[in-house]
């Protein structure tokens, strides 16, 4: 008696495998001993990517496992690979797509040229650049520039109005909201760009180098100009004289403290930008620091046969007579030194304008003066030197034969 198999049919109602996600290659090891597989040529660890598994199939009413009838091994069926899509180039900046969305709702015209542009493109690895992007970050850039400007502007105008800031307090005010609105533009037009900060974080590092390294002079600066401010010490208006490493001084009246360097202008109408740096580490003669009175000195030498009271008395009214000598303090006429050919005087006299020089006042003041002596018959001496001429045979002889030669000369 011969008996079959029983018929066995797969239901339709089994599941079917569900795709699973490409394996990752993993490093192989010996099975018996644990240690790990060496390439022999380059004698790094061989990886391999893990053979699928088969799929059993089972009995819908009795969940054996079902069997070939020819062969009798279980039914299986291997599991169909899972094709990995390719990566598609993403969008340098995402709110370009938005945009051309936005504006191709509103107008189809304007959405055909902007397809247009967007069609033109490149890509660079994983990135697209297109023709309408460069557009619109072109554009977005010059309307964040052009609003952090009116801000600017603005802010300024208001600062200005405010009457109860001093000039420094309104420049610090200026410059404190300068930086404040430029940082503020630069990371709106980064959010409006869509650009995403966590990208940059790579660049961080060699950022700060670049700044510690390049930018330290500039940043040094920048402080350098917010501390002057903060504290006063000069700002615009004020007469300096500063002195560099090389004890060359420069004079003049400050016209503007800038991010960078101040700017001096001197008699002679030369603009001398001083970085703020100088400022901050070398001597600094502020002549308006706490009052704008300053005392200038006029040298003056009379002859030992004049009246030195009436030269005096000479000195202070050729003083009183300029206009920008100032009245109270009065001016004094003081005794320096008995000269080699001369006594001589210093006259001191206030003035309150040094940022309109100091030369032409002392200049003035001679002038008037010399008028002055001439007219009262005061003598200004030249350098004068009295010679002994001791005797002796030789001298005696030279005088002689001079004399001889003189009339001669006569005859």
């Amino acid at each position: 008696m011969t008996t079959s198999a029983p018929s066995t049919t797969v239901s339709d109602t089994a599941p079917a495998p569900s795709p699973s996600p490409s394996p990752e290659a993993v490093p192989l090891v010996d099975p018996e001993t644990g240690e790990p597989l060496l390439d022999p040529e380059t004698g790094e660890q061989l990886t391999g990517i893990p053979a699928p598994q088969p799929t059993e199939y089972l009995d819908p009413e009795t969940g054996e496992v079902l069997v070939d009838p020819e062969t009798g091994e279980p039914l299986a069926a291997e599991p169909e690979a899972v094709a990995t899509p390719e990566p598609t180039p993403t969008e340098a900046i995402t709110t370009a797509e938005e945009a051309k969305a936005a504006v191709a709702e509103k107008s189809e015209t304007v959405g055909s040229m902007i397809e247009s542009m967007d069609a033109m493109a490149i890509e660079l690895g994983s990135m697209r650049l297109s023709l309408w992007d460069i557009v619109f970050a072109s554009a977005i850039v010059l309307l964040i520039i052009l609003g952090a400007w009116i801000a600017t502007k603005a802010i300024h105008a208001l600062v200005t109005r405010v009457t109860r800031l001093d000039d420094t307090q309104r420049l610090l005010s200026e410059k404190i909201v300068t930086i404040v609105v430029w940082a503020a533009a630069f990371f709106l037009g980064i959010d409006l760009l869509g650009i995403d900060l966590t990208a940059l974080a790579v660049f961080s590092g060699a950022f700060g180098l670049a700044i510690g390294f390049g930018l330290q002079k500039t940043f040094g600066n920048l402080i350098a100009g917010i501390i002057l401010l903060m504290d006063k010490s000069i700002k615009p208006g004020d007469v300096i004289a500063v002195s560099d490493q090389a004890g060359n001084s420069t004079f003049g009246q400050i016209q503007k403290i800038g991010i960078r360097a101040v700017s001096i202008t001197t008699r002679d109408q030369k603009e001398y930008l001083i970085p703020n740096e100088n400022l901050m580490i070398n001597q600094v003669e502020n002549w308006s620091y706490s009052s704008k009175n300053v005392r200038m000195q006029v040298p003056v030498g009379v002859s030992y046969n004049c009246d030195l009271k009436l030269a005096e008395k000479l000195m202070l009214e050729a003083a009183k007579s300029s206009k920008r000598v100032k009245k109270s303090p009065p001016p004094t006429a003081w005794l320096d030194e008995y000269g080699d050919s001369s006594v001589n005087f210093i006259i001191h006299c206030w003035i309150s304008d040094p940022e309109d020089g100091v030369g032409n006042v002392k200049s003035e003041v001679l002038k008037r003066l010399w008028d002055l002596f001439e007219e009262h018959e005061v003598e200004i001496p030249f350098p004068q030197r009295d010679l002994n001429l001791r005797g002796n045979a030789q001298f005696d002889q030279l005088v002689a034969a001079i004399t001889q030669r003189v009339k001669s000369d006569k005859a």
